[in-house]
């Protein structure tokens, strides 16, 4: 299983990028969870903390794939050297507020200009990749490699998030992830090797978004209800543990969840797989659906346990093919902006269904929380459906963007 992985991180500066663009990353897992138990210790307001962490979120989503834009037109370490210093300024600011009870507008204003320059590592790096394999197969097990990593830090982050703010400082979490942003963040753009040269895009493929084609914006739709799929399982796994009388197995559980998908990416990125990178993401999200939508019968946690891991087995293969159909339906020149609008979608899904679940959760307990996550499902199954024929033609016209 591993021989493919072996393969293409022996390639020149693959390994080195890579890492450096995990260690930039992981920030991801650590930032909305370190500010709301960073602001909910220091003010007292969950409210507070809730909505700056908000602020920070949806200012990533309406800023990175602008950032992209420009990542395609300038270069990776013109635009982001300065993006990231400002990113880094913004969560200090935030820190420094909240530390020293500084007036709560502050709070949202550090939080906004940190959210709105971070960008997204995640398309950085695999734009990388595109430049540094050989074949669609190497793209396909590089593809799959960042997608199990990007797992490690939805399971590692929240939980040093929560050690480091409640073993050691309210602040603490918050500041390790602007560590990480400017350690990981610099090393990563400092490896000019391997940067993306500039494409000269023309004529209409230059004007406008990406968002402009039908088929990325289907695909974007999508993903809109699969994130919603992962923020309402997040705050209805949270309530179903409460009411099993274990609220600290919350974490375990969806620590599971991502474990699932973790190993569902290696082991779908060791194999070359056959037919249409489309009909296999439209199976992974049937799947992903009917899974997520079996957690409104359970009523354990030893069976929540073992359902959110096989469930978990199509949340990467997903995702996987969504970015591998990016390659078909943007241009070159646009590759980073398309990456980025995919990422863009899930946090956008992920607010609204985590917003949606909290308000069904207070009238139905932790079944109105699932109710959001099934009908979630659907919607994404509904909109796969709707999308497919597009996504149809345009992959079968093009080749991946591979050197």
């Amino acid at each position: 299983m591993l021989g493919p992985y072996r393969q293409i991180l022996s390639l020149p500066g693959a390994l080195a990028f890579s890492a450096a663009g995990l260690l930039a990353r992981f920030p991801g897992g650590m930032i909305s969870l370190g500010i709301i138990l960073m602001l909910s210790a220091l003010t007292g307001s969950y409210a507070t903390a809730g909505s700056v962490a908000a602020t920070f979120v949806v200012a990533q989503a309406v800023c990175a794939p602008q950032l992209a834009r420009l990542v395609d037109r300038h270069g990776q370490a013109r635009v982001m050297a300065p993006s990231l210093a400002l990113s880094a300024a913004g969560l200090l600011a935030l820190v420094l507020a909240a530390v020293t009870g500084a007036p709560t507008w502050t709070l949202y204003a550090a939080a906004a200009v940190a959210g709105a320059t971070v960008g997204s590592m995640g398309a950085l790096v695999r734009a990388r990749w595109t430049q540094v394999v050989r074949t669609p197969g190497e793209l396909h097990s590089a593809f799959s490699l960042e997608s199990a990593l990007d797992e490690v830090t939805f399971v590692v982050g929240p939980v040093v998030a929560t050690v480091l703010a409640t073993g050691v400082a309210p602040w603490a979490g918050v500041s390790l992830a602007l560590v990480l942003v400017v350690v990981g963040g610099y090393t990563f753009l400092a490896q000019r090797a391997t940067e993306p040269p500039l494409v000269v895009v023309e004529g209409r493929a230059a004007r406008g978004s990406v968002m402009r084609s039908a088929a990325m914006a289907g695909l974007v739709g999508v993903f809109v209800f699969v994130g919603s799929i992962f923020g309402a399982s997040d705050v209805a796994t949270v309530a179903f543990t409460a009411e099993q009388g274990s609220p600290g197995a919350a974490g375990v559980l969806l620590g599971i969840f991502a474990t699932g998908s973790m190993i569902a990416g290696l082991l779908y990125g060791a194999k070359v797989w056959e037919g249409p990178a489309w009909r296999r993401f439209l199976l992974g999200v049937v799947v992903l659906a009917v899974g997520s939508a079996l957690f409104l019968l359970v009523g354990s946690l030893p069976v929540m346990a073992a359902v959110m891991f096989v469930t978990g087995f199509a949340i990467s293969p997903t995702i996987i093919n969504g970015n591998a159909i990016i390659q078909h339906i943007v241009a070159p020149g646009r590759l980073t902006e398309g990456l980025t609008w995919l990422s863009t979608g899930i946090n956008l899904g992920v607010s609204v269904g985590a917003s949606v679940a909290g308000a069904m959760i207070d009238r139905a307990g932790s079944v109105g929380g699932f109710g959001t996550v099934a009908v979630s499902g659907l919607l994404a199954v509904l909109a796969a459906l709707f999308t497919a024929p597009v996504l149809r033609r345009r992959a079968g016209r093009d080749l991946p963007h591979v050197p």
